[in-house]
């Protein structure tokens, strides 16, 4: 007699990939009604009940009564208890380390300053003990981790795991971020760049849900871009795309960091305006001038609204190029909001190539310099395998 096999038509795997659906959509949206769910994956009613009471059962979701539109329903997240990740963000002068359930909530968070030139190395082992600490904090073990997301301020190489141009970030040129930090703490680690992970967190959490098409600008010491293209994040071919801020803007203006000239981050990213406010400032931090601006101090606000000015000129290119719904502006020099919103504004108006009706919504982000922590924790919940085959049994 023949062996029976399953075959990619069969009920079992029908009901196994449904299962995937629901956990994928409860992944990206962190909570949803049944009805919501219903929507989301575009199962029957009926389907998303029996398949979130079945994994109820197994202990993969957690339900909820909640009240919608007047009316009870119940709501429907992963289990608390499933296990526990990571989020890590390195800027170029901070790092925050969150860990989180898989449910994404925050349940420890640390952060520190950094060293102007930080090496790979040292900055690893401060990640391993501060997630050891926080452990500790909540009486976990690092066996209860389930993965680990890093969100780095430079372009990566897919392919190599390593940052694609030498010089960005002089103390990590060469290293595989991924395996480096997987060798000190024995869990998954994965690495990202922070614009698309500021991205991933504003598009979930922010101020992008609900938009399919969206830009998300990270703008601080660097400027970078997430883009949000029909709901997935868009990396390009390397997954080097979203270099926003080393587009040329001016032909043979300043020098950049990544050895180019005249790059928008070379002219309006942190270091190029606390260079122009050295003279008045001092050797304060591009924070302390967002603050100055804030208070009326009419050089930052002047310097602030000329960075604007130079990212909306940019931001207007690529919105010609990707007609993006919605333009997401985080990152610290954010912080600011209409003082460098205006500016970005006026200059997107007079050179975007559609009508005032046509034109994106530009707006601060919601998630403020957490957003790309947040957005590594939402990457390592969706690097989790949590198909819950077991349950069929």
């Amino acid at each position: 007699m023949a062996t029976q096999r399953r075959t990619p038509g069969s009920q079992t795997s029908l009901r196994e990939a449904n299962r995937a659906r629901i956990v994928d959509a409860i992944k990206k949206h962190g909570g949803l009604t049944q009805v919501e769910l219903a929507g989301a994956t575009g199962l029957s009613p009926a389907t998303v009940s029996n398949i979130v009471k079945e994994l109820s059962t197994s202990g993969v979701l957690h339900t909820t009564q909640s009240i919608r539109s007047g009316r009870r329903a119940q709501h429907v997240t992963l289990a608390h208890a499933l296990g526990l990740v990571v989020g890590v963000h390195f800027s170029t002068r901070h790092l925050r380390v969150a860990l989180a359930d898989v449910a994404h909530t925050v349940v420890a968070e640390n952060h520190m300053p950094l060293a102007r030139d930080h090496r790979a190395d040292n900055e690893l082992d401060k990640v391993s003990m501060l997630l050891s600490d926080m452990l500790d904090s909540v009486e976990a073990s690092r066996d209860e981790v389930l993965a680990i997301g890093i969100a780095l301020p430079a372009p990566l190489d897919r392919a190599s795991g390593t940052i694609a141009r030498s010089g960005i970030m002089r103390g990590w040129d060469g290293v595989v971020v991924a395996d480096a930090l997987e060798r000190r703490v024995k869990r998954p680690v994965f690495v990202d760049n922070a614009a698309n992970l500021t991205a991933l967190a504003e598009s979930r959490f922010g101020a992008g849900r609900g938009k399919r098409n969206s830009i998300t600008l990270d703008v601080g010491d660097g400027i970078g871009a997430g883009l949000l293209l029909n709901g997935q994040l868009f990396r390009g071919n390397n997954g080097t795309a979203g270099e926003f801020g080393h587009t040329t803007i001016r032909e043979n203006g300043p020098l950049c960091r990544c050895g180019n000239r005249g790059c928008l981050e070379a002219i309006a990213g942190g270091p190029a305006i606390l260079d122009e406010l050295r003279d008045h400032l001092g050797s304060l931090k591009l924070g302390d001038v967002v603050l100055q601006a804030m208070a009326g101090d009419a050089r930052c606000i002047r310097a602030i609204a000329d960075a604007g000015k130079h990212i909306g000129v940019a931001t207007a290119n690529l919105c010609n190029l990707l007609d993006p719904e919605r333009v997401v502006v985080g990152g610290e020099l954010a912080r600011a909001g209409e003082l460098l919103l205006g500016p970005m504004r006026h200059a997107v108006e007079r050179s975007i190539i559609v009508g005032e009706e046509l034109m994106p919504d530009i707006v601060q982000g919601q998630l403020g310099t957490r957003a790309a922590t947040l957005g590594a924790v939402a990457y390592a919940v969706d690097r989790v395998s949590l198909t819950p085959q077991s349950a069929s049994n």
